[in-house]
């Protein structure tokens, strides 16, 4: 059983029964859910919890569920968002993958096997995310600022010149990284990055 087997997915829409219709469809498909029909009651719930998923509906009735997304993000940034509307337009579906960091848009009617696609990825996202600020959250913040730019790939000479530090530095911090994530060079590094398995 992998580690995104015991994530839960949280389900939002202000419609009571539909969320719950929703979070029985995903139990049904060997997923832990839980239905929510107030932001409130979700943030409730989050301390603490296993949520790694939360399918959100939009239309919140007194919140918008983009601006939701951004306090669910300030509570937890490990968590993945799936948006839900029955009123699609081409804006959302961009704002909700552009701006909100949403990993997928869904129209209701809800397609069950894009549902389950999106909470399956969402799951993994969220359990990959939560492995790499495990093994990152050690790193200070200019170990964190040398990290970010080994992985892309940047020399030890140009995060000098970027950080206006000395190479040595870079050098010192670049070992003091390796030393705190127990890997043993760049190329795992690089993978940590994305999320691999090192």
């Amino acid at each position: 059983m992998n580690a995104q087997s015991h994530a839960t997915v949280a389900v939002l829409d202000d419609d009571r029964d539909f969320a719950m219709s929703v979070a029985r469809l995903l139990g049904r498909n060997d997923h832990t859910a839980l239905a929510f029909s107030a932001p409130a009651e979700l943030l409730e719930a989050l301390p603490g919890s296993s949520i790694g998923c939360v399918v959100s509906d939009i239309q919140l009735g007194e919140i918008d569920g983009f601006v939701f997304a951004e306090t669910l993000r300030a509570h937890d940034t490990a968590l993945a968002l799936v948006f839900m509307t029955a009123w699609p337009t081409t804006a959302h579906a961009v704002d909700a993958v552009r701006r909100y960091g949403g990993l997928d848009y869904l129209e209701k009617p809800i397609d069950e096997g894009r549902l389950l696609t999106a909470v399956s990825e969402g799951l993994a996202w969220s359990e990959r995310e939560r492995r790499i600020a495990a093994l990152t959250g050690q790193l200070t913040r200019r170990e964190r600022e040398v990290f970010d730019l080994l992985v892309r790939g940047h020399s030890n000479k140009e995060i000098a010149d970027r950080l206006a530090i000395s190479a040595r530095t870079v050098e010192d911090h670049r070992a003091a990284i390796v030393s705190k994530t127990r890997t043993n060079g760049l190329a795992q590094l690089v993978a940590l990055s994305r999320g691999e398995s090192i």
